[in-house]
């Protein structure tokens, strides 16, 4: 992605100086997963454009971790990634004096309006292209959207999710920058850092003086905040004015969030089990496994994931290289796939897999089932997916649209069911399914839990 940013206020050369950015040099900073670098088109007294380049190194993205910069839901498969979600950092980063307000040279130009045409080229958005217009017309953009063919020479394939964007306004650099911060995340709603309560402070900052009277200030404040609903509701309740309170009167707490609700779910039925040697399939970094090294109960414990980039995360999160001679023989990681027939599996009381097997093929389904209930032959599996009714609670504007980009298919209740079922014909099993998270009136749960218990034969 390209952002340019050119002004015609005279000189326009102050542009430099509000950025902290020399015309005459090329400057880079570092990103979680690359570099952003400034550099200058054009300085001239009549007209100035200073460019912000993202330079992503896609072998980052699932391999590094810096800082407070957590890259979440990495996994190997062939799909593009966008860098809306980098904007924001590189803007804090690049323009930081900027975004916050500080010239310290010309101390005047901060509070000055300048007329403002920015270029965003190659820009995602997950959404309808009217949201675009819906965001920026109410802060008085003149915007020119440039839409972008999935590929030139198959005219038929359609539009891509992807346009060239050009707003135009007369306004402080800070207003600028403050609206490109909030605003573009917002447009791709894959997000790829870690939301916390903190992001609450974030967007009540850059959003402040505009996005309390902005009239999709909601559907903002969800989509910043990845639809996460205790954290969004909490800052939606503040822009309006009011504080998230209890019924006795006290501040609500941050709910605990689902994927750790689905992870403590699952531990506790692992533990209902009896079971003392536990396979994760699909360990990812590694949350699970430490939930189980906890408890005495578990003496073998084995996490299997088909990343390698998850893998080195599981043994750096839980410190394996440090670790005692009893932790290296009570734990084991190692790579594989839930389709391929594997001695490793063999041996286990009991198999978990959590928000597995949505990122299979659903033609693959049939493999995984027989590698898992056929094969390894667990006395308990637990496994958990996504309930894809629940979806439209997350605010998609595409009534298709899946929770997350890597999944193949998401399954509604009655699907779940039918397949489990199904399951259990084929390989001796009993299953027991329960909803995980906040159910919502005729949704039910944003997840779906399944324990199979392999039938005692006579």
């Amino acid at each position: 992605m390209i952002v340019e940013i050119t002004t015609t206020h005279t000189p326009a050369t102050d542009l430099g100086y509000l950025l902290h950015k020399h015309p005459d040099k090329v400057q880079s900073v570092e990103l979680a997963a690359g570099k952003a670098h400034v550099f200058y088109t054009e300085a001239t007294i009549e007209r100035c454009t200073a460019c912000l380049m993202l330079d992503i190194n896609p072998v980052d993205l699932v391999r590094v971790r810096k800082g407070n910069y957590v890259l979440q839901d990495q996994y190997v498969n062939d799909r593009p990634y966008t860098t809306n979600s980098f904007l924001s950092t590189a803007i804090s980063k690049a323009f930081g004096s900027a975004l916050n307000g500080r010239c310290n040279t010309k101390p005047e130009l901060p509070e000055t309006q300048m007329p403002f045409t920015c270029r965003l080229t190659s820009l995602r958005v997950d959404a309808e292209l009217e949201a675009v217009e819906r965001l920026f017309h109410p802060l008085g953009y003149e915007l020119e959207i440039e839409t972008i063919q999935l590929d030139s020479d198959f005219p038929g394939w359609g539009l891509s999710k992807y346009i060239n964007l050009t707003i135009h306004k007369c306004c402080t650099l800070q207003e600028l920058l403050s609206h490109l911060y909030v605003l573009i995340p917002v447009l791709d709603n894959s997000r790829h850092s870690y939301v916390s309560q903190n992001d609450i402070e974030i967007l009540m900052q850059k959003g402040q003086g505009w996005l309390e009277q902005h009239p999709e200030r909601d559907w903002i404040t969800r989509r910043f905040l990845r639809n996460i609903r205790a954290i969004a509701n909490e800052a939606i309740l503040r822009l309006a004015g009011e504080e998230a309170v209890t019924a006795e009167g006290h501040k609500s707490p941050l709910q605990e969030s689902l994927h750790q609700q689905r992870l403590n779910l699952v531990f506790e039925r692992l533990r209902e089990s009896g079971a003392q040697n536990v396979l994760d399939l699909g360990c990812g970094s590694g949350k699970l496994l430490k939930l189980l090294l906890k408890d005495g109960q578990f003496q073998k414990i084995a996490g299997m994931d088909v990343s390698f980039s998850e893998l080195q995360q599981a043994r750096e999160n839980l410190h394996l290289e440090e670790a005692s001679p009893a932790l290296r023989e009570r734990l084991s990681i190692f790579q594989g796939s839930v389709t391929y027939l594997d001695e490793r599996l063999k041996g286990y009381g009991a198999v978990a897999l959590v928000e597995v097997i949505e990122h299979l093929d659903e033609e693959r389904v049939p493999a995984m089932e027989k590698v898992v209930f056929g094969y390894a032959q667990p006395d308990t599996v637990v496994l958990s997916t996504p309930n894809s009714e629940y979806n439209v609670v997350f605010e998609r504007l595409e009534a298709e649209a899946f929770r997350h980009e890597d999944h193949r298919f998401e399954w509604t209740r009655e699907e779940f069911r039918r397949w489990c079922q199904q399951v259990c014909e084929r390989y001796g099993y009993e299953v027991c399914i329960e909803p995980v998270g906040q159910e919502e009136p005729a949704l039910g749960a944003p997840s779906q839990l399944a324990v199979f218990n392999k039938k005692v034969t006579a």
